[in-house]
């Protein structure tokens, strides 16, 4: 009556499995005689029929405390463990996670104000780190609810308030418009450059300590090119920061 197991691979070997290049194309089992079916006793129930695993569904409901139901992939390999060391599910994990949240924020709005600054945003993955909510963890939830290509933010929404999730393409291309009409046409070309490594490597692109590395590679390690396009460094900086208060702006 089981339709699920897990494996515990401490090397992550099963991100392979998924790899075509590294683990072939599946094959075809060999066709066998089947083997006739033992005559049951008269007196004998209809044996229970296991149902095919494709129609099983890949996925399950999970109903936090607020009431309000989040989808989590069914099958998936996870890697959570409670602070005592003993191994928990992913709806575990959720759940903890959903009890813990209210101490860093008590609304969406407070969320995205947070969120939306390098460095209340560090704070805030620190704080989530020291409660056992570490980048490891928060990656394999964004698998767990199918949000690999989202934001971290959109996890954290998605778990607190059960909000949509967004890919960061999709997020990029909402904030362009509203980031263009902000900022001169020079600095929007270096934006539009920030905007390409965030939807492409994630929100850590973002981090305050990435600007530097962005405007070598941006401007070829020309420090004083980007100061010509970009103005002083002071400008740079508040025009990297506050750029990113209308990337993570409530949809109208």
């Amino acid at each position: 009556g089981k339709d699920y197991f897990t494996i515990y691979d401490f090397v992550k070997a099963h991100q392979h499995f998924s790899d075509p290049e590294w683990d072939g194309e599946p094959i075809e089992p060999e066709a066998k005689e089947p083997r006739p079916a033992p005559t049951p006793p008269d007196d004998a129930s209809p044996p229970d029929t296991d149902p095919d695993p494709k129609e099983r569904s890949k996925k399950i409901k999970v109903k936090l405390a607020d009431g309000k139901a989040r989808t989590i992939q069914h099958m998936m390999v996870t890697s959570f463990w409670h602070p005592d060391g003993t191994p928990m599910s992913a709806q575990q994990f959720m759940e903890m996670l959903f009890g813990r949240l209210p101490e860093f924020f008590k609304d969406e709005d407070e969320l995205r104000a947070i969120w939306s600054a390098p460095d209340t945003r560090a704070k805030l993955l620190a704080g989530l780190a020291e409660k056992g909510f570490g980048k490891e963890q928060m990656a394999e939830m964004q698998r767990i609810i199918d949000a690999e290509k989202s934001d971290l933010f959109d996890v954290l929404a998605h778990v607190a308030y059960a909000a949509p999730t967004m890919t960061r393409q999709e997020r990029s291309a909402l904030a362009r418009p509203v980031i263009g009409a902000h900022f001169d046409a020079k600095q929007q070309t270096f934006l539009d450059f920030v905007l390409a490594h965030y939807v492409s490597e994630g929100v850590g692109e973002l981090d305050q300590e990435k600007l530097t590395p962005l405007l070598r590679l941006k401007y070829r390690n020309s420090i004083a090119d980007a100061v010509a396009d970009l103005g002083k460094p002071d400008e740079i900086g508040r025009v990297f920061f506050s750029f990113q208060k209308y990337l993570y702006q409530a949809a109208a």
